[in-house]
């Protein structure tokens, strides 16, 4: 099974980024297509969180393939502003592809630490369908 063949919802899609929803298993997915800063990651963000929240999702799998690093004050909003509503809501599991570039890994390393430290349930994966799966597995 891959994530092309169970149902989903897109949500936003846009030249930086495409967001879906899993609704048989409670999972937000956001896919980056290129370096996304500002006005455009704050709306896949907040987009998925809002969603989160309403289908009472628990699991979000980033694929951040294509990601570099994020900037110090998206990181910064997103600890201010999306960890509140996302914590809130009763975020469970983080499945994580990482960047290919190593500035986007290290910046990635660090966010998956923060949320660590608040009982979010963090893998990293290289592979999309395995991150999926691990998060469809989990409960």
């Amino acid at each position: 099974m891959t994530n092309d063949t169970i149902k989903r919802e897109t949500l936003l899609e846009n030249d930086a980024a495409t967001l879906w929803y899993y609704p048989d298993y409670g999972i937000i997915h956001h896919k980056i297509h290129k370096f996304i800063m500002g006005d455009k990651f704050k709306e896949v963000m907040l987009t998925g969180a809002e969603y989160f929240e309403k289908k009472n999702c628990k699991k979000w799998l980033s694929d951040n393939k294509n990601s570099s690093a994020l900037r110090k004050v998206d990181v910064d909003w997103g600890k201010e502003n999306w960890q509140p509503i996302m914590i809130k809501a009763g975020w469970k599991y983080w499945a994580v592809v990482m960047p290919d570039l190593m500035a986007g890994k290290l910046t990635m390393r660090s966010i998956i630490e923060y949320y660590k430290e608040r009982n979010v349930t963090v893998e990293i994966f290289d592979d999309v369908d395995l991150a999926l799966k691990w998060l469809m597995e989990n409960d």
